[in-house]
């Protein structure tokens, strides 16, 4: 049975969520346009709005957890509506009734984990730093350089903790002063905020907040742009401000100080896939790009959407967690356009989007026809 929450929650939380923008909407259908959805099924985020102003809203539906909040729409909304906080408060309403479709039932579990082991995996917190086995990684201690959180799927994810091995590879060819918090570092709780858990979110803020003043950090590298979006963003509403930089930013940095030199030969075409929430949410575009083009031999060539107009993975707004079945999923699309390209390799900077990237390669006959690489993987070859 479909349950429609009552008008006054339903205008509420959107308010609570940053105002009722969403009363401005004149139904322009712009969103719609722009919407990464439209391109594998019928979606409509004017519905939604329109529905929300109305209190018409059915909680279990699955088209309130579709939102990827990739950005496109607030980019192109004419009247600021704020959908994607509006979305999210639609989500916490649910989660507060604790009503899920069948597609998005891994939340539940998702949830337990991260409250039982402060990562979405489950796996033992005492394990968190074990990706780091054999390198030179030190604890952070106060007047280190700068905190590396690798982030739970470099952490974890078997396939991501290459990205995170070679990113401690190139920080040490560079002589950078770094540390980790390892079981002390707890996810960073954005995707689990996004699919609507606002309480899980504080308590893992809260807990990560106490381990970074305690150890007195005041700048953090981080490898996912989820991460880097939330520390740099959303941190702050606990009234805390930590200097962060994302992997991609540093290593432009890093050659453009002469820290790094790049001597190995990359006789490779690649083409750059712009992360959403590095991209579109914090307007980083050019460092990763300046980062690959100064590595000898690489050509790179780019896709008809990027930018700010990057085609997303599929993998923001929670929807990682979530069931997505074959012919809906985004990053099929994505990894056949870099096809497309000729290019050799498809590089980002995002675990999301590797992972997703990744899954894809083995549902497209062409898959074969291209590597998927972490920008910092691509760099430790170079070096």
């Amino acid at each position: 049975m479909e349950t429609v929450t009552p008008f006054k929650e339903i205008i509420d939380a959107i308010k609570a969520s940053g105002g009722d923008a969403f009363k401005y909407c004149y139904q322009c259908g712009m969103c719609d346009t722009v919407c990464p959805w439209n391109r594998v099924r019928n979606f409509s985020m004017r519905k939604l709005v329109r529905e929300a102003t109305f209190g018409l809203t059915e909680i279990e539906s699955e088209d309130i957890w579709r939102c990827t909040t990739c950005g496109k729409c607030p980019q192109v909304c004419p009247r600021d509506v704020k959908q994607i906080e509006s979305g999210v408060a639609l989500r916490r309403i649910a989660t507060e009734y604790d009503v899920f479709p069948q597609s998005v039932q891994p939340i539940r579990r998702v949830s337990a984990n991260l409250r039982a082991e402060g990562n979405p995996f489950g796996e033992d917190r005492a394990k968190r730093s074990k990706w780091a086995e054999g390198l030179e990684v030190k604890s952070f201690e106060e007047g280190m350089e700068i905190l590396y959180l690798p982030g739970c799927y470099l952490s974890y994810d078997p396939r991501a903790r290459k990205i995170a091995r070679a990113t401690v590879e190139i920080l040490n060819k560079a002589g950078v002063d770094f540390g980790i918090l390892g079981a002390d570092e707890s996810c960073c709780g954005e995707s689990i905020r996004k699919t609507g858990d606002e309480a899980l979110f504080k308590n893992l803020a809260r807990r990560n907040i106490s381990a970074l003043v305690a150890r007195g950090v005041k700048k953090i590298l981080v490898s996912s742009p989820h991460c880097y979006h939330t520390y740099k963003n959303e941190y702050p509403e606990f009234m805390v401000h930590f200097e962060v930089v994302h992997i991609s930013q540093f290593i432009s940095g890093l050659i453009a100080e002469g820290r790094l030199v790049l001597t190995g030969e990359y006789g490779k075409t690649v083409t750059y896939h712009d992360p959403c929430y590095l991209g579109r949410h914090n307007g980083v575009y050019d460092e990763p790009r300046e980062a690959l083009k100064k590595i000898p031999g690489l050509q790179l060539t780019e896709m008809p959407e990027s930018g700010k107009n990057s085609f997303c993975c599929g993998g923001g707004g929670g929807r990682i967690w979530m069931e997505t079945p074959k012919g809906e999923r985004f990053s099929d699309l994505r990894l056949g356009q870099a096809v497309e390209t000729g290019a050799q390799v498809l590089a980002t900077s995002c675990p999301y989007c590797i992972t997703n990237f990744e899954d894809s390669r083995l549902n497209r006959e062409d898959g074969k026809t291209i590597e998927i690489r972490d920008i910092t993987e691509i760099i430790r070859e170079a070096i």
